[in-house]
């Protein structure tokens, strides 16, 4: 009796252990995501404020969307819809340069980077980041942040 006691422990015990579940999470990125998104923010984002187009921007921002700007305002899409209606582009030409774009498993992306502004002999840049969100299989910004806003010298 004294020996399948200490049997019965054992078996107990090991009965008892877990072993680690694989992570069977599928992720929801795809091989086009890194292309979609390089053309969202350097083709897609700056139309949409060049052409005062609210509507291409509504589908770009995320409903819970937020952006903190160079003087540390906070605007949300409400606030940019309603801005890029009332800004024409005044500059010359503009394109983003991005510099990091990282893709995570879980459908969510960095993209950051230069923004370059040209008008006449002037080229003002700015950095930005901005976190995206892959929601029912498109991508949706919803945070940004611009710093940085300086011109160069000619």
């Amino acid at each position: 009796m004294r020996i399948s006691l200490p049997l019965f422990v054992l078996l107990i015990a090991f009965g008892c252990q877990t072993n680690p579940k694989e992570d069977t999470t599928e992720s929801i990125i795809t091989s086009n995501d890194q292309k979609i998104l390089r053309n969202l923010k350097e083709i897609q984002w700056p139309k949409a404020y060049r052409e005062q187009d609210t509507v291409l921007l509504d589908n770009i921002l995320g409903d819970d969307f937020q952006m903190v700007d160079a003087d540390g305002n906070w605007s949300n899409k409400n606030k940019e819809l309603e801005w890029i209606k009332e800004h024409a582009m005044q500059h010359d030409s503009f394109y983003y340069e991005i510099k990091r774009l990282d893709i995570l498993d879980n459908g969510t992306a960095m993209i950051c980077g230069t923004g370059h502004i040209l008008n006449d002999s002037t080229e003002t840049i700015y950095q930005s980041s901005n976190v995206l969100i892959k929601r029912n299989g498109a991508w949706k910004a919803i945070a940004s942040h611009v710093s940085g806003i300086k011109k160069l010298d000619e």
